[in-house]
């Protein structure tokens, strides 16, 4: 067994290869909840209704900007089969449409920054409050711009330069950390804005890390080997390539957010209780399924390296080991929180009311068995979504997100809610919505339709591109 393993950890497509693309991503998306955290705990210090505002304004932001994030962000499965297949100067390019599109999604982010009063209006909470999310809401459109920075990031990602992305993260963390503590409280000179502090200190952040990536990309070794500026041209054919696969997982990734965010807000109708104790629960989640974010993205990186390189055996082989790593640590958690819940639970109790908290406490409980069972096909539907989509396969990946998010679970959920009155009741619809889209697409993966499937072009039309370049004048 101990060979089996050591063999395993060594050969291509195994666990070293795995890890060394993933963990430098894992401590990336590790940093983004630690930002948040830190945003919101300011907040807590400065004002009640300041909190309260933030979170409904910063979910309603970002549905709005994952479609545009997850479309732009799919140049990663691009960068990675151009790498794979040798085709350096193709990257540069890819990228470049990548930022096009971003640039275009902060258009249309701009143009959500009159209506800002009216949604917020039309949502129905106290004025005071309703102020306060107009305000975050608008400057986060101000910064939809920084979307492009989902496509800069794939010039690395893709070509499992992941230590760099983990970097530039840590320094936009630290950045928006700093910037959050001297705005909110008016510190160093600085005005005292509250939570118009902590939305700027975040469009901040996010504009200095789009400019590291774009100074790296610009390197005289990325102009010269990977065309970063030579390609900066839009390329029709190359957009509505990207636009075909990516589009799809783009409306997934929004899809998704919207599904789990309907969901919240139908527990929320049950009481106080119910919600506190579904919020905490899908906190302590976040500690499995972030890290299982890194892991996604490292398996599409080296799906499309590998299936850039003619390779579907290691392809494969790559989220195999993928998988096994996800299933000893999901395995891991989900032990946690059957056997060990009140570990998670005491810093959530330690600075509550033990009276107030204890009805909250005994529904978390119950409701960290339903994470410890769909978390483990969770990471099954996280690896091998992430399989497929390396390949190309988006189209399948959206319409069964569509098709499961809304019959299995937010539909019904609505009803277990309106009619049943039952929490648990809503949770089992999730969990069952949850363990079947894994099902799916572990049977997806061993079906192998997307080992024949690219996202870049054939060897002709490769070769045509190539002819054109060679007339062209060199920038």
């Amino acid at each position: 067994m101990g060979l089996r393993l050591r063999e395993r950890w060594l050969q291509d497509g195994g666990y070293r290869e795995v890890l060394k693309v993933a963990v430098p991503l894992i401590l990336s998306t590790g940093s983004w909840s630690i930002q948040h955290f830190v945003d919101r705990m300011f907040l807590t210090w400065y004002s009640r209704e300041a909190l309260a505002a933030a979170l409904p304004a910063g979910m309603l932001s970002f549905t709005f900007a994952s479609f545009f994030m997850g479309t732009a962000s799919y140049v990663n499965t691009f960068v990675a089969q151009y790498t794979g297949a040798d085709r350096p100067q193709q990257v540069g390019r890819s990228v470049w449409q990548g930022v096009y599109f971003g640039l275009l999604a902060g258009v249309f982010m701009m143009g959500l920054y009159p209506f800002a009063a009216q949604i917020f209006e039309w949502v129905g909470h106290d004025p005071e409050v309703r102020a306060l999310e107009a305000t975050y809401f608008q400057i986060m459109c101000i910064g939809g711009f920084n979307i492009a920075g989902a496509a800069l990031s794939a010039f690395f990602t893709g070509r499992g330069k992941t230590m760099t992305v983990m970097w530039v993260n840590f320094a936009v963390t630290a950045l928006n950390i700093v910037l959050d503590y001297a705005w909110i409280f008016g510190h160093w000179g600085l005005p005292r804005w509250g939570i118009e502090g902590a939305a700027w200190a975040t469009v901040i952040a996010r504009v200095f890390g789009t400019a590291v990536f774009v100074v790296l990309i610009l390197r005289p070794e990325h102009r010269k080997r990977f065309n970063t500026l030579g390609g900066w041209r839009p390329n029709p054919a190359l957009f509505r390539r990207l636009m075909r696969f990516g589009l799809p997982n783009g409306v997934q990734f929004m899809l998704e957010i919207l599904a789990f965010s309907m969901f919240i807000m139908l527990v929320g109708r049950l009481g106080a209780v119910e919600l506190a104790a579904t919020n905490i629960a899908s906190n302590i989640n976040t500690l499995a399924f972030l890290p299982m974010l890194g892991v996604g993205i490292a398996v599409s990186t080296l799906v499309g390296r590998h299936l850039g390189e003619d390779r579907p055996d290691l392809a494969e082989k790559s989220t195999w080991s993928a998988f096994h790593l996800a299933l000893a640590y999901m395995g891991m958690m989900a032990a946690g929180y059957v056997l060990l819940p009140h570990l998670f639970l005491l810093p959530f109790a330690s600075g509550a009311d033990a009276e107030r908290f204890a009805p909250v406490w005994q529904v978390c409980v119950a409701l960290l068995r339903f994470v410890a069972v769909y978390s483990l096909f969770d990471g099954m539907y996280i690896v091998f979504s992430a399989g497929v989509k390396g390949a190309g396969d988006t189209r399948f990946v959206m319409k069964v997100s569509l098709l499961l998010s809304w019959t299995l679970m937010v539909i019904p959920v609505y009803l277990a809610v309106t009619y049943g009155r039952s929490l648990y009741l809503a949770w089992t619809f999730t969990s069952a919505y949850i363990i079947s889209i894994g099902i799916v697409f572990l049977f997806r993966f061993r079906s192998g339709k997307w080992k024949s499937m690219r996202v870049i072009e054939t060897e002709g039309e490769f070769e045509a591109i190539v002819a054109q370049d060679s007339e062209a004048p060199v920038v």
